[in-house]
This record gives C-alpha cells, structure tokens and sequence, in this order.
C-alpha cells in the first residue's frame, strides 16, 4: 500500500487539490484529504504534478518502431511487448492493438496472439480491434482492396466464438448484412461503422442493427452535405453513437473536432491510430501492411499520398486538443479515459479514478510529460 501525493487529481468526475491517492496491491484504496494521510505509508510526491486516469487508446496500428499488421511474422507477443511498453511511455495504460484488412489466416493468428498475451497483461492490451476486411473498396482509404471482401458464415461464426478477444470491428454497413451486424452485436463485440460511403439512411439502419461506435470521424467516410448528410451526418444525428477521432491537425481541421465535440458531446473520443513512428525516433519509413510507408515531419503516407495511420502519441493528441481545438483539459482528459471506457462497456474498472476501480494513472506535467505511469497499481519503468 502506498499514497500518492501533491497532485492535481482529475478524477475523470471532479478535479482535487489538497487530496491523497491511496493505492492497494492493483485497486485504488481511496482518495482522501490530505490531512487524512495514514501514518508510516510510503508516499510518492508528485511535485505539483496533474494526475489522471491511465489513457485509454482504441485503435492503436503499431507504435515504438513495430506495426502489429505487417505479415504473419509481425503477429507476435514480442510486437504487443514493444506496443505495450511505448504506450507506458506516453501515459496510455490501456489499448487495443489494431489488424487492419488482412488474410483470413493473419486474422486467426492475431487472435491467438493476442488471447496468450491476455493472460499475463491484464487491463492494459484489452482486446483487439479488428478494422476490415469487411469495408467498402471506394473508402478504403491505406487497406489492400484486393483483400476487401464480403463476410462468410464460418469467419463470422468463428469471429463471434472469439468475443473473447475481440472487443471491437470496424465494418462498413452497407456492405455487411444487418443480421451480422447483429451477430458480432449479440456476442459482445463492438461494431463501428468505418471505411464506408454509407448514405444517411443505411448508416442509421445500421445502428438500428447494432452499430454502437465509428471508426476516426470525418475520415473514410461519407461527408456530410446539404442533399445527402452520410455517415457523418447519422452520427451527428445519432446522440448515442461513439466516435473516435485524430487529433493530430492533419486528419482533421481543429475547427472539425472542435465542432464534432460542440455536437457529440461525451461521445468523442481520442484515439490515435498509431503507427510504428509514434513514440520512436527518427522513422522515415516504414512497413504497414507489407506496404512501403513514409513518414516526413510526423506525417505517415503512402506511395499515392495516402493517409496510413498516424506518428501521434495520446499525451500529445490531449495537448494538441487543449492547444489547438480550445478544450478544457478536464474535459479533453475525459475523452481520452472516461468515454473510450464506456463505448467498449469497460468503465466499471477502468476511466476514471475512484474507489475500488483499477489502479491505471498517469501523471504528467504542465508542458504534458509523462513522469509517472502507474499499471495494476504497480509503477512502470521507462
């Protein structure tokens, strides 16, 4: 048992001054004044520092120098280590490794990689999120269309057997039946609506059917216009609906995500959609996909100019979402811990600190470093 002390505590609910952690084996004992402060418990002095929920990252490509979708060989629990250990780095305790379109075959392997690497890293890789293969080649945006495809009974049987595993799909609905959408629903796995040039009317159906998140707002998607409002338009139409989006000024327009937010509410969310550059130095190129990446001022792209995921890290999209869009970093902290744990039904035990929740924090500086990573209640070592 230990106090952690001196700390601008953002609950994810309120924001403390003058108030103690108390941390128990992997759960939070508490939080108290701190002239409560038992006597002779170890303390951590935190100097002033902010001190929040661990992040909470939902599409996470690669990071650290490795990609998790490049190749059988890349499936490996070495890759989700590298993954996992960056991620610590960069205050975010909690991920999900991301496989975009691929084989049949890579998709299986990633599952049994990720379901081994499960048992020993609890509430930190928390499942995997499948995006593809099942999207619309006209929004395919970096995916291999040659690998696009229609969903088969037997995958989706075996997909939907792997709920285990497999916390979240992005799909493009009008591509995808409306029973299987309810299929991968009633399993437990989240599906997001993503690569899709969906009208309004087949997006709202689809969330009708089960659809509950979409995939990095604004991008693969059908844009939201004066005749036709898209996949856009439903989720702005749709108060209940999740939506991730990338906050790293390339993506999206701050004055786009600061809009999104005035419309969504608690239902943006902060991802990242790393790539291998995230948290590394000096990656000028790189393998996504067994595709020839580059990457030039942190900007991630293919041979045709192609967005291919992102060299953004968490603790930078909350700096740039407070810098650039103008939100309150209590209110950017909550879109990367508090929301991202309710669209993938995981905050009763992670996204906000209180009693008896799991002990995943993060404690960062006015100029957002990192000093402190705390996961299972135990401190991580950079």
């Amino acid at each position: 048992m230990y106090a952690l002390t001196n700390a601008q505590i953002y609950t994810s609910n309120e924001i403390l001054d003058q108030h103690i952690i108390i941390i128990d084996q992997e759960i939070i004992k508490g939080i108290y004044p701190k002239h409560k402060l038992p006597k002779m418990i170890k303390q951590y002095n935190l100097c002033g520092a902010i001190l929040s929920p661990g992040f909470i990252d939902l599409q996470v490509n690669g990071c650290g120098g490795v990609q998790f979708n490049n190749g059988e060989n890349a499936l490996s629990t070495q890759t989700l280590e590298i993954m996992q250990k960056t991620n610590h780095r960069f205050g975010c305790t909690s991920f999900l490794p991301t496989l975009i379109t691929t084989t049949n075959s890579c998709m299986i392997k990633a599952i049994d990689t990720v379901r081994f690497f499960l048992k020993n890293n609890r509430n930190q890789i928390l499942g995997l999120h499948l995006e593809g293969p099942y999207l619309n080649p006209q929004k395919s945006g970096t995916h291999n269309v040659n690998l696009i495809r229609q969903p088969t009974k037997p995958m989706v049987n075996y997909l939907c057997e792997n709920h285990d595993v497999i916390v979240k799909i992005t799909l493009a609905p009008e591509k995808v039946k409306d029973s299987i959408i309810r299929k991968f629903n009633k399993s437990g796995i989240c599906v997001s609506i993503g690569h899709s040039n969906a009208t309004y009317q087949e997006s709202k159906q689809s969330f009708n059917a089960g659809v509950s998140c979409a995939t990095h707002l604004f991008n693969a998607m059908s844009l939201l216009n004066a005749r036709e409002p898209g996949v856009v338009g439903a989720i702005f139409d749709t108060p209940e609906i999740y939506c991730s989006i990338i906050a790293d000024g390339l993506h999206v327009n701050w004055a786009n995500i600061r809009i999104a937010k005035y419309i969504k509410g608690d239902h943006l969310i902060l991802s990242t959609d790393s790539t291998a550059p995230a948290g590394a130095n000096n990656i000028k190129e790189f393998l996504f996909s067994n595709k020839k990446i580059n990457c030039l001022h942190g900007v991630c792209l293919d041979q045709n100019g192609i967005f291919s995921g992102s060299s953004l890290t968490m603790i930078d999209a909350i700096r740039n979402t407070v810098k650039f869009v103008g939100l309150t970093l209590y209110e950017t902290l909550r879109m990367a811990t508090l929301y991202p744990a309710r669209a993938i039904g995981v905050d009763n035990k992670l996204g906000s600190l209180s009693m008896n929740k799991i002990a995943n924090l993060t404690a960062f500086t006015q100029e957002y470093k990192i000093i402190m990573t705390i996961v299972n209640g135990k401190h991580v070592i950079f």
